[in-house]
């Protein structure tokens, strides 16, 4: 199966403007911007046939391509990453199985995230979508809960059922937990990991359905697939002593160059 990946990208963001640029050091002291960070991670994929940038602000484009990423130029109307892809699919003319998005805010995903959600598609004819999901310790759980109680976003958390199709994703911590767990403990909390792996088929579908509800109310793109019905896989990695967080907000950003610092990466 061929697949592409496309990485989404605007400078537009609510919380964050102009965040796709950003510099994050690296542990040897290099900088390099969130957006080629995001680049190197999506080129790391095995099995990538090929990397794209999407974007619609030609800051990101010339940036992009200083390093020597593909572009594709997108409309400003997309209203989210899932968007900018099926457009990107679509302008490329593309011909691939399965569009992988790996969203421009998450440098620190593990090549194995992204290969584990191809072949949960490749070996999972029923699923549209797959998307993966990494059990929090404590650590990482009272880090959501802080943010939470400090009025930030630090993560999405998700709830599936016994055949791992997503049940629910929220910004909020789900499932609610009353006991306290030391730093190494595995939790019954889920992080979701905002990277996604569709088939065409509904990648293609997705800009034509009006958003819904939940999607307006959390701000998570991923909800429009469950507001219509559609199986989403979701595909349980494990870190393999890698840490992972997103970047939502300027805070994000020494914390990000901290775990770059404790797993050595440039």
């Amino acid at each position: 199966m061929s697949v592409l990946i496309v990485i989404p990208a605007r400078f537009a963001s609510t919380r964050y403007p102009g965040k796709p640029l950003v510099e994050l050091t690296g542990a040897d002291g290099t900088k390099r911007s969130l957006i080629e960070r995001s680049w190197r991670a999506a080129m790391a994929v095995k099995g990538a046939d090929k990397v794209v940038v999407a974007t619609d602000d030609d800051r990101i484009r010339r940036a992009a391509e200083s390093f020597g990423a593909e572009v594709v130029m997108t409309s400003e109307s997309c209203a989210n990453g899932t968007e900018r892809c099926a457009q990107a699919y679509a302008n490329l003319r593309a011909d691939h199985n399965i569009v992988v998005n790996l969203q421009g805010d998450a440098p620190l995903t593990p090549p194995w995230f992204v290969e584990a959600l191809i072949d949960g598609l490749k070996n999972t004819p029923a699923a549209d979508v797959a998307t993966p999901v990494l059990r929090c310790d404590g650590e990482t759980l009272d880090s959501l809960l802080n943010d939470r109680k400090h009025g930030r976003v630090g993560g999405t958390t998700a709830v599936f059922g016994a055949d791992n199709n997503a049940l629910y994703f929220s910004k909020e911590v789900i499932p609610f937990v009353a006991q306290d767990f030391d730093a190494q403990d595995a939790t019954p909390v889920f992080h979701h990991v905002g990277v996604y792996a569709y088939r065409p088929a509904a990648l293609i579908a997705y800009p034509a359905w009006d958003a819904g509800p939940l999607e307006g109310l959390e701000g998570l793109e991923q909800l429009r697939f469950l507001e219509r019905a559609r199986p989403m896989m979701c595909v349980e990695v494990e870190a393999r002593g890698a840490k992972f967080w997103e970047l939502n907000n300027p805070e994000d950003v020494p914390l990000i160059e901290k775990m770059l610092r404790d797993m050595g990466q440039a």
